[in-house]
């Protein structure tokens, strides 16, 4: 089971991976608002995925590095096995940067610049092609490696049984069956010996169905192309999609089972026709959302038509709920135990009045200085950044297994704020 989640019923909250007093001694040295990252949960959930997968020898983790873009970050999944899953140049670098080259890097892109394909070819990462025009766009641009992986959008609507997963056929990734096998002849042409196949149908899924119904499905393509084709696929990438509770009332996905299942299925459809793959993810939210949080000290209270309280964090550190209702728990640091009998609006100081990260939540009594620990922020929480009003992104902080705490990102400074307009008269001084 994902031991990333832990709950305590008779509470009915969720459980913070750090204390108050903690948080404290953190805040002498860094102030609020800050990401709190949790080195423990971190590795411990890396190897359950490992350990989940152990079946299927060659199994790696390509963590989606769009999710929590941090070198130590990274650096830390590469101690457990994971590579790096990019879909930018920024990304790109970093993860040279972080030592990934080669196959430790897979480059999932769309609409992809000419410099982006040169330096993943440049870095002999694994380019994972999202159309069929894309092939001598490349050719013609780093040119096209002996491994390549392409994009899969099998069209439609996803259900699996009654339950509605995704809508591929509005997505704008990937290829339709047909133009899987027209690419593959044209890259046999050009020299290709390995295949993988890639596909990504549906995000943050719960209740453990999703990947099996989706490694079924594409390890049924590969069986018919390679007996159609007559090429060799070495690997399938499932992508990301694997979710976590964000509520109280959600259950999280048990990866033991999830492997299991896709053994089932690898079983019955590649082993039995005398195929070998191997089995990539792209996990994200799954790897990190649990184990990061971002701290806020309540600074304003304001009682009119509603009871709001005030933080001094802003949808700049967190734009989740602003941008589609996106909930997070959030625990008042110390008032575990208390009864949840108030009922506030948490907001941010931007000039917008969906700048909230909960709305009608029931809390404990809230007072000025109280500290937020909002949860489930570790993955697309800081990555999804931005600065509106000329707020400035806060640091990032690594909490070491041995109860130590790193700074792993600076926080903004208005220098860094200015420092591209330094071209200016009166600016100069930001360069």
């Amino acid at each position: 089971m994902n031991k990333s989640f832990k709950m305590d019923k008779s509470l009915n909250t969720k459980t913070p991976f750090v204390s108050r007093e903690k948080i404290e001694e953190i805040m002498k040295v860094y102030p609020t608002p800050f990401y709190l990252y949790d080195e423990k949960g971190i590795l411990e959930n890396a190897r359950n995925l490992y350990k989940a997968f152990s079946w299927c020898e060659g199994f790696r983790e390509y963590f989606a590095v769009k999710a929590t873009p941090n070198p130590e970050i990274l650096r830390l999944l590469k101690t457990v096995g994971c590579g790096a899953d990019c879909s930018s140049f920024a990304e790109l670098k970093m993860s040279e940067i972080c030592g990934f080259s080669g196959d430790d890097i897979m480059f999932s892109s769309n609409e992809t610049p000419v410099e982006e394909f040169e330096y993943a070819n440049k870095l002999n990462a694994i380019i994972n092609l999202d159309d069929i025009t894309h092939i001598e766009y490349l050719k013609n641009n780093g040119g096209i490696p002996k491994k390549i992986c392409l994009r899969f959008n099998p069209g439609g609507d996803f259900k699996i049984g009654t339950s509605f997963m995704g809508k591929p056929g509005e997505a704008k990734y990937g290829m339709m069956r047909e133009q899987l096998s027209e690419a593959i002849k044209i890259l046999k042409n050009e020299g290709v010996k390995e295949f993988g196949l890639h596909s990504f149908l549906a995000s943050n899924t719960l209740g453990n169905e999703y990947y099996p119904a989706l490694a079924k499905l594409m390890f049924e393509v590969v069986l018919d192309l390679s007996k159609e084709e007559g090429v060799t696929f070495s690997f399938v990438n499932l992508s990301g999609g694997i979710g976590i509770p964000y509520k109280l009332d959600e259950k999280p996905n048990d990866i033991f089972l999830i492997g299991e299942k896709i053994k089932e299925a690898y079983d019955e459809i590649i082993k039995k026709n005398g195929l070998k793959l191997k089995i990539f993810t792209e996990l994200g939210r799954f790897m990190l959302a649990p184990f990061g949080a971002l701290i806020a000290k309540v600074i304003h209270e304001k009682h009119i038509y509603k009871e709001y309280i005030g933080v001094d964090a802003c949808s700049v550190n967190l734009m989740r709920p602003m941008m589609y209702g996106a909930y997070h728990h959030i625990t008042v640091l110390g008032k575990e135990k208390q009864k949840e009998d108030h009922v506030y609006d948490i907001v941010g100081n931007l000039c917008e009045n969906s700048d909230k990260f909960a709305i009608d939540r029931k809390l404990p009594k809230i007072e000025l200085g109280d500290i937020l620990f909002i949860h489930d922020t570790g993955a697309h929480g800081f990555s999804m950044g931005y600065n509106y009003n000329g707020r400035l992104r806060s640091a990032e902080i690594l909490l070491k297994e041995n109860g130590d705490f790193e700074l792993i990102r600076r926080k903004e400074t208005i220098d860094d704020y200015f420092r591209t307009l330094s071209i200016l008269p009166g600016f100069e001084e930001y360069k």
